[in-house]
């Protein structure tokens, strides 16, 4: 199996070499996006247990919530409310800076496996076309020239079948972490902005 796998590698000429460092990328990406993830990201019910503290002023069940919840958001909220007490009326200011600081950390490297979607049946195709061309010069000689031509042409879209493959196993990581980054940023506005509003609610009080 490993052996037919470096033999179709080599068929597939030079461009396999581009495209093998682009699923390489594509899987260093996916892993260190899949583990940041799962260690910023909180439970499921966190954003509506935590608003639902808030809104009926339970605000030692909102700390709680928090020290007991592991994830990004938590620690910022928690974050947030120990800096109204000294600085209430900056608690707006201070948590849109920081929502877009975890926002960007967030979405960082995803660029990359857009990138790499884009890219890899394109790298592919150029590897096709110019082993065709080369799969053609065959007119130029002398008996055989059909078979060696379909062989040739057979050779040559290897490359382009490893750059649709790597395309979409991008695109369906693209797809998953893209999913996950607007239900983390929902959470996210939903939490700060429940927070802004009860904080005002306590100084307006």
């Amino acid at each position: 199996m490993f052996t037919e796998v470096i033999s179709y590698f080599h068929k597939g000429g030079l461009f396999m070499y581009p495209l093998f460092l682009c699923s390489c990328a594509m899987f260093i990406v996916a892993i260190e996006r899949f583990l940041y993830y799962k260690n910023a990201d909180c439970s499921k019910h966190f954003a509506n247990d935590y608003c639902n503290a808030l809104h009926t002023d339970r605000w030692q069940d909102a700390v709680k919530l928090c020290k007991d919840n592991k994830g990004r958001l938590p620690l910022l909220l928690l974050a947030g409310m120990e800096r109204l007490k000294k600085y209430p009326k900056n608690l707006e200011g201070f948590l849109d800076a920081e929502g877009n600081n975890y926002i960007a950390q967030l979405r960082q490297r995803l660029n990359y496996l857009s990138v790499i979607v884009t890219m890899a049946p394109l790298l592919g195709l150029l590897g096709t076309i110019l082993g065709m061309i080369s799969s053609f010069s065959i007119f130029n000689l002398r008996s055989g020239q059909p078979l060696a031509i379909t062989s040739g042409i057979g050779e040559a879209l290897i490359a382009t079948a490893t750059g649709l493959c790597i395309a979409v196993l991008s695109l369906i990581c693209h797809a998953y972490f893209t999913a996950r980054l607007d239900r983390i940023i929902t959470d996210l506005e939903h939490c700060l902005s429940t927070l802004c509003d009860a904080a005002a609610r306590g100084i307006n009080q």
